[in-house]
């Protein structure tokens, strides 16, 4: 029978075709202790290992058919196969409790992820998709369990799952895998990660796909809007298969815009970057496009792994980013961890409050000889191109001399040293705390630049919890209260004639694109797959003409009036 679900769309495109039930295992565990412990080890072993091979091997694959950096999501995989906390944690379970491996393995697993999960914080979830993806497959080995292949497919498939784990993308052949559904999931799931990598058209978080699809239904994926319709009529397959057609035209379109400037319809050139994690990230930001790098999230270099990254380490990887860009701007941000983001190495306390605690540069500036080993790396990259540096979680002028301070004192040593190092690198600062947005004519005498994080920024001026889904409705970029800050902290910037970007998922939206544009934001820094559909956009919008209309925006007195004025006036969603 026809019906439909609404979920997130992950991945954009149209898919159609016979539907395909990935359901999960039973990996209910009926024996629960052993007389044996040091044959329950040795079996523990012998999953682990065949876990690694079996993990090397889809790695391999991934590297060979999605790239470097999709693979690196299996090296975080062979990572969590041999983290000693964990392993040593299942081992010791299995000596201390006599309990059987595969209880032992899950009772621990399940301690990992809940902790990770409780994170607030998008990539701290992420590690724990990984631990649980992990200790399935090793589950499965200690059980017994066949887990169906998804490689094994052949025919034109839509996958219908209560979530993809990254092993579970990673085999899927585009060729035949038209598309997929799921349960649970958001835009920064691996799963929808994968999708956009592999250009799948995926809808995640319709809640109730494998409750109401069954093998074999004809299902289409409109991974542009977010709905899934099961068993269309003749007439909706007519008429999705033109939007599926109209899509293909509209990315060929998008594709010759991959070398141009972006200009708005009234020639003015605002600047397109992309957010990236690691040098890996570098292929998508050249294929689409980017005029440069808005965000380098450097915490990466720390995580999933057991120790401090070196000087050397850092100033190779930023010198890396930095000299394939060819002159164009990046900008790194300095270290950002701490409370939500846990680094074991560092034993820092439980916070009950970790978002507003010891994170980012409040930590940095304790712990200087963290941030000075990182400062040093920085400059000597700055020698290799058009490198800025951003200091992340200000929320006072104090901080902030303080850190410039420091920045002066390596530069300083490191010329003594007759090291080579930019004279005129451009320092700037996160504006994602209240205070900072509200005092921006302050900050704005002592920095080069802005960036607005609005993910935090938003959560922080509304008090609420973005990962909290009871208030959730109050996570709203559109409200005036936002509009404000934002035009508050442009405005007094170019009062001193210094450059405003956001970094911020706000600044792909294509809502708040034409208000952003209208307030004089000079830089839009995204993720990679959104720069060609940004760049479009902006061409087809004049900036003196929505600066008219960006301060009727501000004086709406909701996030829905606002909403519905772009909507009503540019068209968008």
């Amino acid at each position: 029978m026809r019906h439909s679900l609404s979920g997130i769309a992950a991945s954009s495109g149209v898919a159609v075709a016979k539907a395909f039930v990935h359901e999960e295992p039973d990996f209910t565990i009926r024996n629960k202790t052993a007389e044996d412990a040091e044959k329950e080890g040795t079996r523990l072993e012998e999953a682990l290992a065949t876990s690694r091979d079996e993990l090397s091997a889809i790695k391999q694959k991934a590297l060979e058919e999605l790239g470097e950096d999709k693979a690196e999501i299996f090296s975080a995989h062979l990572l969590v196969l041999s983290d000693p906390e964990l392993v040593e944690a299942v081992k010791g379970k299995i000596k201390d409790d006599r309990a059987t491996a595969e209880h032992a393995l899950n009772e621990v697993a399940d301690m990992f992820i809940s902790m990770f999960e409780n994170m607030d914080n998008e990539y701290m979830k992420e590690r724990a998709a990984d631990i649980r993806d992990v200790s399935r497959r090793v589950l499965g080995h200690l059980l017994g369990i066949e887990v169906v292949s998804l490689a094994a497919i052949t025919e034109d498939t839509i996958i219908i799952a209560n979530d993809l784990t990254p092993s579970d993308t990673a085999q899927l052949n585009p060729q035949v895998i038209k598309g997929f559904a799921t349960n649970i999931g958001g835009r920064t799931s691996h799963s929808a990660i994968m999708s956009r990598s592999l250009e799948i058209p995926a809808v995640v978080g319709t809640k109730e796909a494998t409750t109401t699809i069954k093998n074999g239904m004809t299902v289409i994926v409109d991974g542009i809007d977010g709905h899934v319709i099961v068993e269309p009529s003749n007439e909706e397959l007519d008429q999705y298969k033109q939007k599926q057609a109209d899509f293909q035209k509209q990315k060929e379109e998008w594709a010759k815009l991959v070398n141009k400037r972006t200009t708005t319809l009234d020639g003015q050139h605002v600047e397109l970057a992309a957010n990236i994690g690691t040098p890996n990230d570098l292929e998508g930001v050249i294929n689409n496009g980017a005029e440069g790098i808005g965000l380098y999230r450097t915490e990466f270099l720390y995580m999933g792994r057991s120790e401090l990254p070196s000087e050397e380490e850092q100033y190779q990887a930023y010198k890396e980013v930095v000299e394939r860009m060819e002159g164009k701007p990046v900008v790194i941000r300095t270290l950002d961890i701490g409370g939500d983001k846990e680094l074991p190495y560092l034993d820092l306390p439980e916070e009950l409050n970790p978002f507003l605690g010891f994170r980012a540069i409040r930590l940095c500036l304790e712990r200087q000889d963290i941030f000075r080993d990182q400062l040093r790396a920085l400059l000597r990259a700055s020698a290799h191109g058009n490198l800025k540096v951003m200091f992340p979680m200000i929320a006072s002028l104090e901080e902030l001399r303080q850190a410039k301070h420091l920045l002066d004192e390596e530069r300083d040593k490191l010329e003594s040293e007759g090291m080579n190092v930019s004279k005129d690198m451009e320092v700037g600062i996160m504006v994602e705390i209240p205070s900072t947005a509200v005092a921006a004519e302050q900050f704005a005498k002592e920095v080069d630049f802005f960036s607005i994080g609005t993910n935090d920024l938003i959560q922080y001026t509304m008090a609420a919890d973005r990962m909290n889904e009871r208030v959730s409705y109050l996570y709203q970029p559109y409200h005036p209260a936002i509009l404000r800050l934002v035009d508050m902290v442009i405005k007094a910037a170019h009062a001193e004639g210094k450059w405003v970007g956001m970094c911020g998922e706000m600044a792909g939206d294509e809502v708040a694109i034409p208000l952003l544009l209208g307030l004089g934001l000079d830089e839009f820094s995204m993720s990679a797959t959104s720069i060609l559909p940004a760049r479009s956009q902006l061409s087809g919008l004049s900036k003196a003409e929505l600066a008219r209309f960006a301060k009727d925006a501000l004086n709406e007195d909701t996030a829905d009036a606002v909403e519905q004025l772009v909507v009503d006036a540019y068209g968008s969603k």
